[in-house]
């Protein structure tokens, strides 16, 4: 089931979300249904309180950037079907040189910055069968990765961008928690008394 993405301006996006039991209720059909609204709005992320819910989950799917011209064939291939589910995903380290990319959030449409992260990330996390892993990535992945986590640590793309650029999207984040923008897909507005 697609579920409406909430949008800038909730307070749900700024909550540090909390660990989930094993025995979470319909947590399979959960995390079907951000897959799936995930994809219908062309996502490669999508974090649970993006979706109103403040639980540790998250979900990611690089494929659609592997089939960017611009990056190494290495590259391209470890995006390449990489989907996976993090369930109470805790970094643990963050390490290598800040570099910056050109970022974007479901919640914040038609917003775009350049924003700069670590390279390397280490975590610790268990999937949707409660298997635990430590896992180290880099790169892209790593990246998007470190986006939706800060979503579960209430943090968003545009806490990282300069105060000059705060003040410069300050009028076009207002008209997005208003519903003041066009959308593709199924958004709920803080400031709107409804999904749309």
């Amino acid at each position: 089931m697609i579920l409406p993405i909430v949008a800038y301006g909730d307070a749900v996006l700024r909550k540090v979300c909390t660990d989930i039991p094993k025995d979470f209720p319909k947590l399979e059909e959960l995390v079907a249904n951000m897959y799936e609204t995930m994809y219908n709005a062309n996502g490669v992320g999508l974090a649970a309180p993006q979706i109103g819910l403040p639980i540790r989950l998250f979900v990611v799917d690089t494929t659609p950037f592997a089939d960017d011209d611009d990056l190494s064939e290495e590259e391209q291939k470890s995006l390449k079907g990489f989907k996976k589910t993090f369930i109470n995903a805790h970094i643990t380290e963050e390490t290598g040189t800040e570099w910056a990319f050109n970022e974007g959030c479901l919640s914040i449409p038609e917003v775009r910055e350049d924003i700069m992260r670590k390279d390397t990330i280490s975590i610790t996390y268990v999937d949707e069968h409660f298997k635990e892993y430590t896992e180290t990535f880099d790169g892209l992945l790593a990246r998007v990765i470190q986006h939706e986590y800060d979503h579960i640590e209430g943090i968003l793309f545009t806490d990282k961008v300069s105060s000059l650029k705060k003040r410069m999207l300050k009028g076009k984040l207002s008209g997005i928690s208003k519903g003041k923008i066009d959308v593709e897909y199924r958004m709920r507005f803080p400031n709107v008394k409804k999904a749309r």
